[in-house]
């Protein structure tokens, strides 16, 4: 940040000749890393249609952090300060969510957020005898004053409990505490009547159950390669290759959504590219990795279970009422009077033992909703009320009446994003009898020479196996003995034109393949079978209106097993019924003309 060009617009030797607003109030938003820009983006909103202030932007260059932070302030379109012309510049209030950097020599009244849910992790310690007596970073004199005194004019706290431990570790700076409760939890708690609408928005289908796996950085953290504290020493292997391959081969595809929310020192600290790399397996088997500043709080509303550790966001699913189990928490990394290890000493485990699915099924099914509560009480002292104490705590710094206005907001609705997996996909079926038949699926993602699971429909003796193969599969050689060929694509893609003409040519492509199927929605596929009957599939509309979405794959499955038990084709039309878990799915099926086209 330090060869960033200097501004004379709207600020500079010169600025009043060019600025078209002057006299502007001047509000600068101290970045020192995308991690602490999270928390600075939660409350910009707070600033929005004033036109007396002028905003800025700035980074430290003090953060071991840095990669993504020219991009981020980029996208925030604030004019970007230069931190050497920041020191000659004066403003009316300077807004950090970390300690760190030349704060001192800012020239204006600072006010220091927690970029976290509170202050609870100590800074590590060179010997690991010491951690423990480690200061906990954003509570030690070493950040909070400079020459003795005070560094912040107000030190924002969100509950009282942080309180006693300010006065208890450095009580020179209680004087400037200010309890304005946590506006990245009032976010969380504001859309909690959205769920409904997250779920959908991220592909959980009805009857599936979201589960997120949630890291902080560093090497004991759940993404991390040395997890286990002192308690589970037994179990101080490597985590995270177990977590990953057990989410694809234990949770049948159809059962279970996966999602993962990562730190954005993990994202940033190695490089997005290489955490790619890193998920490359689980992302093709269908874990989405959540982008570093996006959707996590909406994944946490739609979850039904958090694999997480000592991090905020599986504080805040706890608090929220989410059931979490905790892969790693090393405790002595953790002030002990904290919320955050209190939350540690009292939530189920994760170990690499036995079955990973029972694990998550217990702690739903055993979950109890009130069972967080009092970590939901001491995430904020003032819940729905953080806005409204921080825009009142800001304006009065800067000496300026607070407009009438509007609280912040949670960010907008994520697209539609349904798992897409583009492993080979192994597939137990059977069709039970009855006056309505249906299909019966449980399908799960071939991951390396991971057997086929051994529980459920996989070891049933009634149960016909076959492997759908998308297209797309980096896994070519699979596509050759495929039973379902799979493309997902928009109906009018240009590379592979209309679907009945790309389901003939997969056909004569793979001339062992029994049936191929053309996605080209979230609720349907266009399906040509071997006998060269060419099918719409989609999804019935429910009582509500809306579609009750499967994978569309799930339903080419299901027809090739009601054709290949020597089913007819017309006893499935015009309605087939596919259940997957404890949801039964009603695709219709219609005939379309043979033609490619």
């Amino acid at each position: 940040m330090g060869g960033a060009a200097r501004l004379r617009v709207p600020v500079g030797a010169d600025a009043e000749r060019w600025v078209t607003r002057a006299g502007c109030r001047r509000v600068l938003l101290v970045v020192h890393n995308v991690t602490s820009a999270t928390r600075l983006l939660d409350v910009l909103p707070l600033f929005g249609g004033d036109v007396r202030l002028q905003l800025f932007a700035t980074c430290t260059g003090s953060s071991p952090f840095l990669a993504g932070v020219v991009e981020l302030l980029t996208g925030t379109g604030l004019p970007v300060l230069p931190w050497e012309q920041v020191k000659e510049t004066t403003f009316d209030l300077a807004v950090s969510a970390s300690y760190g950097g030349e704060l001192d020599q800012i020239q204006g009244e600072l006010v220091v957020l927690s970029h976290g849910m509170g202050y609870n992790k100590r800074l590590a310690a060179p010997d690991a005898e010491q951690q423990s007596a480690a200061p906990v970073f954003g509570l030690s004199p070493d950040w909070l004053l400079h020459g003795g005194r005070p560094l912040a004019a107000a030190t924002v706290l969100s509950h009282p409990e942080q309180l006693e431990r300010l006065r208890a570790s450095c009580p020179q700076a209680a004087p400037t505490a200010v309890l304005a409760g946590d506006p990245c939890y009032d976010r969380l708690i504001g859309a909690l009547p959205q769920r409904e609408l997250f779920r959908r928005a991220l592909g959980v289908a009805p009857g599936q159950k979201l589960v997120v796996v949630s890291s902080t950085w560093s090497s004991r953290s759940l993404f991390g390669a040395a997890q286990a504290d002192s308690r589970e020493a037994a179990d101080a292997d490597d985590l995270l290759p177990w977590l990953l391959s057990r989410l694809s081969t234990e949770l049948p595809a159809d059962e279970y959504r996966s999602l993962a929310v990562l730190h954005p020192n993990v994202w940033y600290g190695h490089g997005p590219g290489q955490v790619r790399a890193w998920l490359d397996h689980a992302r093709r088997a269908g874990l989405d990795a959540v982008p570093p500043l996006d959707w996590w709080r909406q994944a946490l509303i739609a979850a039904d279970c958090v694999l997480g550790d000592h991090s905020s966001v599986t504080y805040y699913a706890a608090a929220i009422g989410v059931p979490v189990l905790l892969g790693a928490f090393p405790q002595d990394a953790l002030d002990p009077h904290s919320p955050v290890a209190a939350l540690g000493r009292t939530a189920p485990r994760l170990l690499r033992r036995g079955s990973l699915r029972a694990r998550i099924d217990t702690a739903i099914a055993a979950h109890e909703p009130d069972r967080y509560a009092h970590f939901a009480e001491q995430a904020s002292s003032a819940p729905g009320e953080s806005a409204g104490l921080l825009r009142h705590l800001f304006y009065r710094l800067m000496d300026l009446p607070e407009p009438t206005g509007h609280t912040a907001l949670l960010d907008p609705l994520p697209p539609h994003q349904p798992a897409r997996r583009t492993t080979p996909v192994r597939v137990f079926a059977e069709v039970t009898d009855g006056r309505t038949p249906e299909v019966v699926l449980v399908r799960h993602p071939v991951s390396g020479d991971a057997p086929d699971p051994a529980d459920g429909l996989a070891a049933a003796s009634t149960a016909y196996a076959h492997t759908a193969v998308d297209e797309e599969t980096r896994e070519a050689g699979r596509l050759r003995l495929a039973d379902v060929v799979l493309r997902h694509a928009p109906a009018d893609d240009p590379r592979l034109g209309p679907p009945g003409a790309w389901t003939a040519e997969a056909l004569a492509r793979y001339p062992y393949s029994a049936l191929a199927a053309y996605a080209d929605g979230p609720d349907r596929c266009v399906v040509r079978t071997r006998r060269g009957d060419l099918l719409r599939l989609s999804a019935a509309t429910g009582p509500d209106g809306r579609p009750n979405l499967c994978d569309p794959a799930a339903y080419a499955s299901a027809l090739h097993t009601w054709l290949t038990t020597g089913r007819k084709l017309s006893e499935a039309i015009p309605e087939l019924r596919v259940r997957t878990g404890t949801v039964t799915h009603r695709v219709t099926i219609e005939r379309l003309p043979t033609h490619p086209a």
